[in-house]
């Protein structure tokens, strides 16, 4: 017999990460490559090409990713060697970044990493944030709304002075007796 669990798991998994590469053989050709089984086109030697199927290519594994709130920092997982002159303690919510450097322009990464380390490592852009997982609760949102209603209606510091708006609204007032004011000492 199995059974359904009615949340989600809180419980972490490890961050992922996809990584696309060019990569430069003796022949003047170029390859592309990826981390997780992709079909990728054939060497070339129109690296201005290559270079933009690899960027599409990352672009394409953000798209399809869905950042998973539970996932542990992918950064802390390399021992946040992304950022080594940077120590800082991962927290915070998951979000998706592009690590990529237009200068070297030879690799992409999109990776699950905790907002804590994502501004610390360079040439990272955050793509997508981790939207927080639904809770599920036993009353209806009529019942809620009333109950929230009750306790806006109930006064928190009773009141000095009544109204007719708030005798039509059933909402009771306390009324305190007056202290009687104390004339200044006249020597």
């Amino acid at each position: 017999m199995t059974t359904t669990p009615l949340e989600p798991s809180t419980a972490r998994v490890p961050g992922r990460a996809w990584t696309v590469r060019l990569t430069g053989h003796s022949d003047r050709t170029v390859s592309v490559t990826c981390t997780s089984p992709c079909t990728m086109p054939a060497r070339s030697r129109d690296l201005a090409a290559l270079r933009v199927f690899a960027a599409q290519h990352a672009a394409a594994h953000a798209k399809a990713a869905t950042v998973r709130p539970n996932a542990a920092c992918h950064c802390r997982a390399d021992r946040c060697e992304a950022h080594p002159g940077d120590k800082t303690l991962c927290a915070g919510e998951v979000v998706l970044i592009l690590r990529h450097d237009p200068i070297v322009g030879q690799v992409w990464i999109v990776e699950e990493v905790c907002a804590m380390c994502a501004p610390h490592i360079p040439n990272a852009r955050i793509l997508a944030r981790a939207t927080a997982p639904a809770r599920r609760t036993t009353t209806t949102p009529t019942t809620q709304t009333q109950d929230r209603a009750q306790v806006l209606a109930r006064p928190g510091v009773p009141s000095l002075f009544s109204s007719a708006d708030t005798a039509e609204a059933g909402t009771d007032t306390v009324r305190r007796p007056r202290k009687p004011h104390r004339r200044p000492r006249q020597s």
